[in-house]
């Protein structure tokens, strides 16, 4: 029986020790391999005086050390928190400082960049080093290596539960600072055996890896593949040609993707024959345009698509099996396995069909919170509507802030999130709705609606685009479109084409927060 979300690498070295598990680059490791690498490095974590859910931050690009790093906290009996390796300095260090981190992991050029930050970090204890290159001492901090875990003896680790912390994994900030959110082994192994149910993963799958290990979406790329005993394909991409040369020469079954990146490519050229091995694809962080994902299904035809929605606090929500994509592919599907979807309204009760109402989740996905933050915990977890008076322990459920709707039928359809809708003119518009027709005309690449403070109108709806071949033209047809397509309140009052792609969070995710700020200058413009 799993129970712990490092066992799932040990179950799959039970059954099949030869097979490998894990690829970077030249470098490849089998499941007793890995095994071994990971019991290895959490002697080292103990031996250097972990404690039972202490924080191991991991601040490495994707490699298996990387990897390795995070099992073997998890094993030790701490919490890994895996850093986005494109944050900066100032970014690493609010998370070290907000989940007092005990011991970091990353490499001798990365600690050069923190080394202003690290000082303000008062519960960092340790560094651990990856690599060879020497590096300068740091007042109060130990320094250790890597490259030492095999000389470590046997520790035992500390004893913890599924109901224990195993990761806090940080939002990407659109709203404010970013939250840690804590998930349990029981919430990563519920993860972990719900999507590769519904993907169908089986033991001979390679799933490219090309998502943040810090984002929820990037590492369940890991533990479905470690739950069935395929082979994790760890990928640190330049360009989106990159990832298709690298599906193509590793003969990878599973590709996971975030919009922007799918946006992308489907505008590129795929080899004859990549279908034949390409079992599937996923998309979640945000609506897969219909014209994006129409173009990906010519190119990939016998390439099943998988549309999902989820969100940190709750890991997975939704899915639309690959069989209705034709019927409503504008759908984010029904409840993943395991897992309960309400479409309720501001009171708790249930929405009717086709009426608007919140998201709600529960089940065993559900978060344990957010880190040392009561009052937005508070916020977001609230009691399942509608529980049974008769219960005396209440269950807490995620209300995800995102207006959705439901058909007669139970399929859900995304409208909009809340700090993400556009109220002009009294109505509510989601920037999905807009961003559709958009990318319907084939005219740009990118597309970003956004709301700018208006005196009359509330907000303003402005579009924000970057396409390649951009004149005066595209934005006569994008204005024509949705003249035709969209009521007058949401048709855009101002288009801005970008010369450069528009900007990105972290997890890939196109920054509207970062745009709407850069836009600001705007605002007595438009008045």
């Amino acid at each position: 029986m799993i129970n712990l979300v490092h066992e799932l690498i040990v179950s799959s070295a039970q059954r099949q020790p030869a097979s490998i598990g894990l690829k970077e680059a030249g470098r490849e490791l089998d499941y007793q391999s890995l095994c071994l690498e990971i019991d290895q490095a959490s002697r080292l974590l103990l031996s250097l005086g972990l404690m039972r859910g202490e924080r191991v931050a991991i601040y490495l690009e994707k490699r298996i050390d990387t990897v390795t790093a995070l099992f073997a906290a998890a094993a030790a009996g701490g919490v890994f928190v895996p850093v986005n390796p494109l944050l900066k300095p100032e970014q690493v260090g609010h998370i070290l400082l907000d989940c007092n981190v005990r011991i970091l992991v990353t490499s001798p050029e990365r600690l050069e960049l923190l080394r202003p930050v690290l000082p303000h970090c008062r519960d960092l204890r340790t560094v651990v080093l990856v690599g060879d290159k020497p590096a300068e001492a740091l007042a109060g901090l130990q320094i250790a290596r890597w490259s030492d875990r095999a000389q470590v003896p046997a520790l035992s680790p500390h004893r913890v539960v599924d109901a224990d912390m195993a990761a806090i994994l940080y939002t990407s900030g659109s709203t404010g600072k970013p939250k840690g959110v804590v998930l349990s082994h029981r919430n990563l192994l519920a993860g972990a055996e719900s999507v590769s149910l519904y993907l169908e993963n089986r033991s001979d799958d390679r799933i490219l890896s090309v998502l943040p290990l810090s984002f929820d979406y990037g590492l369940s790329q890991l533990t479905t593949a470690f739950r069935v005993g395929g082979c994790a394909v760890l990928m640190n991409y330049l360009l989106p040609r990159d990832v298709i040369r690298a599906v193509e020469r590793e003969k990878i079954t599973g590709l996971a993707a975030v919009p922007p990146l799918w946006i992308q490519l489907a505008q590129l050229d795929w080899p004859t024959g990549v279908d034949e091995h390409l079992r599937y694809f996923t998309n979640s962080g945000g609506a897969m345009p219909t014209a994006t994902l129409s173009t990906l299904r010519s190119k990939l035809p016998k390439t099943k698509p998988y549309l999902m929605y989820g969100l940190t606090e709750a890991f997975r929500s939704t899915y639309l099996p690959p069989e209705e994509v034709d019927r409503r592919p504008d759908s984010i599907g029904k409840a993943i396995p395991n897992a309960e979807i309400l479409v309720v309204r501001e009171d708790g009760m249930p929405c009717s069909p086709g009426e608007p109402g919140e998201l709600v989740h529960r089940g065993a996905h559900v978060a344990l919170g957010y880190w040392n933050d009561a009052e937005k915990t508070a916020e977001r977890y609230k009691p399942v509507p509608g529980q049974l008076a008769g219960l005396p322990i209440t269950e807490m459920a995620v209300w995800s802030g995102d207006t959705v709707k439901m058909d007669e039928e139970g399929f859900l359809y995304f409208i909009g999130r809340r700090d993400e809708m556009i109220k002009t003119s009294g109505y509510r518009v989601s920037p999905t709705e807009v961003e559709e027709v958009i990318y319907a005309t084939e005219t740009v690449t990118e597309a970003a609606a956004l709301g700018i403070p208006h005196p009359a109108l509330g907000q303003a709806v402005v579009l924000v685009t970057y396409g390649p071949h951009h004149d005066g033209s595209v934005d006569e047809r994008i204005l024509e479109e949705c003249k035709k397509q969209l009521p007058a309140f949401m048709v855009p009052v101002r288009i801005i084409a970008q010369a450069e792609p528009l900007p990105r969070n972290p997890n890939g995710k196109i920054d509207r927060k970062r745009l709407a700020e850069s836009l600001l200058d705007l605002f007595e413009e438009i008045n």
